[in-house]
């Protein structure tokens, strides 16, 4: 019996679904988008991500057409995508989940698969660059003479402020999210607050990213009391494309966190 379990360990997957936007996004930025043979419907980034075969929503995956394409891993995200990632195990299907909820684990996350397709020094090029970038906005950002106070609203039924990753990245941007004790708890539901809450901590900024839907901003100025929020009533009402900012890879790491910064600079003054 040969046991060449050495030689087998040194394998990488070469059929990789990817029905998350960053990890097709990173693969792309790893020179590895060969490897990618499914995608989810909701994949932008980059444009060329279009031409791969879209084989889920976000919620629900199309399995017959997944296992036609024979991949030997497929990669999730998070609790929404829980019973994507059963129904491939109930399959007998490589799957890898991931969970990433603060910037230290997208970068974790980064790292995972750059060791996963033997791209360890592109993934920490990456890395670095990404870190230098965030120092630089810091640095920055310590001029604005003042930190404007930010309610980020994820989701507006009900309404739900920012996951971890979102409000650090506030921080790093020059800001002051509004609701810092909501910021590590996890599960969305436990991020949940009262338009009457909003009012009370008055915030100067509200940014708004729905995921996969576009915001409204006039139904956001029209609720009621929030005329009196100070956001509302100096016109300070902004929205970032989920894509942008709610993708916990590298779209957060770069154009989510310069259109923060963007954003709070011009409140700042």
């Amino acid at each position: 019996m040969d046991l060449a379990f050495a030689t087998q360990a040194q394998k990488f997957p070469a059929r990789i679904v990817c029905l998350s936007d960053e990890a097709s996004e990173l693969l792309y930025l790893l020179g590895e988008q060969d490897r990618i043979v499914g995608v989810s419907g909701f994949s932008t980034r980059p444009t060329e991500v279009r031409t791969k075969p879209m084989v889920s929503t976000f919620r629900d995956a199309n399995f017959e057409a997944i296992e036609k394409l024979d991949p030997d891993l497929i990669i999730t995200y998070s609790d929404v995508q829980a019973k994507i990632t059963e129904e491939a195990i109930h399959r007998g299907m490589p799957v890898l989940n991931f969970n990433q909820r603060s910037v230290s684990e997208i970068f974790e996350f980064i790292s995972l698969i750059a060791r996963l397709v033997n791209q360890q020094k592109r993934g920490n090029d990456l890395m670095v660059a990404y870190e230098t970038e965030l120092r630089a906005i810091v640095d920055v950002s310590r001029a604005f003479s003042r930190r404007p106070r930010v309610f980020f609203e994820e989701w507006n039924d009900p309404l739900i402020s920012g996951i971890e990753w979102v409000e650090e990245l506030i921080d790093i941007a020059g800001g002051e999210p509004v609701f810092p004790e909501l910021r590590q708890s996890r599960r969305a539901k436990d991020r949940v607050v009262s338009p009457e809450q909003v009012i009370e901590r008055n915030p100067d900024v509200i940014i708004a990213s729905w995921c996969g839907m576009k915001v409204d901003k006039e139904e956001i100025c029209g609720r009621p009391g929030w005329g009196r929020i100070a956001a509302i009533a100096n016109g300070h009402v902004y929205e970032i494309q989920s894509s942008h900012i709610l993708q916990p890879g590298p779209a957060a790491l770069t154009d989510g966190v310069r259109e923060l910064h963007s954003i709070l600079a011009q409140v700042a003054g």
